[in-house]
């Protein structure tokens, strides 16, 4: 008897199971729509204003490097900056001694002095030959060389001129200059060291800070998009963002460039954006990400949180047609904004997608769909058709 009730007890148990999760699955609609309405919050696409972004990595390039070498040998005398310091363009940096290049300095100087002596002398002596060999008091001969010896003598002059300049030229290398306003390094000589000229070493490397280059790399496939959203005639800006911070830096930049040619190795193209920098925050060398503003234009954005993605990586959306039915469509998704995805085919301008329940639903399920915002009760008395037309 106790056996015979566990039994009928069990099959009461098993009866009352199936009629409570039988109606559950008759409520989603089967393929055919038949069965009771599944509730979902929907959207109807519409375009938006968009300013477009394109991020990419980036390398900080210095505007200008100027390596400083010296132009005469010598012992350096004197070293006149503080390491790491700003420079000024035509500051002096080192002193070469000066003693030997002055000495050749005033040779070349008192050769000249002797040159245009020799000219006054040779130049008078052909002046009276001009006159005795209008009386042939002289040969045309002897007038003939003193006139030689004129020539020869002005000659002599531009000579000792051409030598003396170049003599003012070493003695003014003794003082090496800065080629351009910078941050310089170390020095790589000191007081007392022996230099020689345009020796491989430099003396020390000034870098210019302010501005800088960004460069960034970018695929040939991907340039060739961007190039599409770019506003013909204006130059691009360009924010910042400097590795680990989430805000842009400071100053905003401007794209320069993009290189005319595709490296065949990689197929990446180079672009270079400058940056104002002046307090000396970006440094030569560091990682950045940089995000070129591309143009505003109307686009379709469907909410990541509406588009589920395939295990091939595929995205799709379910639609919402004018009888209220769902059904998967793929979508094809050119970047990620914020938390919406850029589309460019699968869905258009007033079409209804599932923003919400649609975990719930199977293809050709019959849905009741209330727009986001919209109260439950509201949603069940007017539920929301696709225009005509679409």
């Amino acid at each position: 008897m106790k056996k015979r009730t566990l039994f009928i007890g069990g099959i009461l148990i098993v009866t009352a199971l199936g009629y409570a999760f039988w109606p559950f699955g008759s409520k989603q609609g089967g393929p055919d729509g038949k069965g009771q309405a599944v509730p979902v919050t929907v959207m109807r696409m519409q375009t938006e204003k968009t300013t477009l972004h394109e991020e990419l990595p980036g390398r900080i390039v210095a505007f200008k490097v100027a390596e400083i070498r010296p132009q005469v040998g010598g012992i350096v005398t004197n070293r006149l900056f503080e390491e790491g310091s700003d420079v000024k363009q035509g500051q002096q940096l080192y002193q070469i001694d000066p003693a030997p290049y002055q000495a050749a300095y005033d040779s070349a100087k008192a050769n000249l002095s002797k040159a245009e002596a020799n000219v006054l002398s040779v130049s008078a002596k052909s002046a009276r030959y001009e006159e005795l060999v209008k009386i042939e008091a002289v040969s045309k001969q002897d007038y003939d060389d003193i006139r030689a010896s004129l020539s020869q003598a002005n000659a002599d002059v531009a000579i000792a001129k051409a030598a003396m300049a170049q003599a003012k030229i070493s003695l003014n290398y003794t003082k090496v200059y800065a080629p351009i306003s910078g941050r310089i390094g170390k020095s790589s000589v000191t007081t007392g060291a022996l230099v020689t000229a345009s020796q491989p070493e430099a003396l020390a490397q000034i870098t210019q800070l302010d501005p800088v280059y960004v460069d960034m790399t970018q695929s040939s496939a991907q340039m060739m998009r961007m190039r599409a959203h770019l506003e013909d005639g204006k130059e691009a800006p360009v924010a910042l963002f400097l590795e680990g911070e989430k805000t842009p830096y400071a100053h905003e930049g401007k794209l320069q460039f993009t290189e005319v040619t595709v490296d065949p190795t990689t197929g990446s193209v180079l672009l270079r954006a400058l940056f104002p920098n002046p307090d000396g925050t970006l440094l030569p060398g560091l990682f950045v990400r940089a995000q070129i503003k591309l143009k505003e234009e109307d686009s379709l954005l469907v909410p990541q949180k509406a588009a589920t993605r395939s295990p091939d990586g595929s995205l799709s959306v379910w639609v919402v047609d004018g009888e209220n039915k769902v059904a998967p469509r793929p979508v094809s998704a050119e970047k990620a904004i914020g938390d919406k995805w850029l589309v460019k085919d699968g869905v258009q301008v007033g079409d209804i997608i599932v923003l919400e329940g649609f975990q719930k639903i199977t293809p050709g399920a019959t849905v009741m769909s209330a727009f986001e915002g919209e109260a439950p009760d509201q949603a069940a008395k007017e539920p929301a058709k696709k225009p005509e037309g679409h």
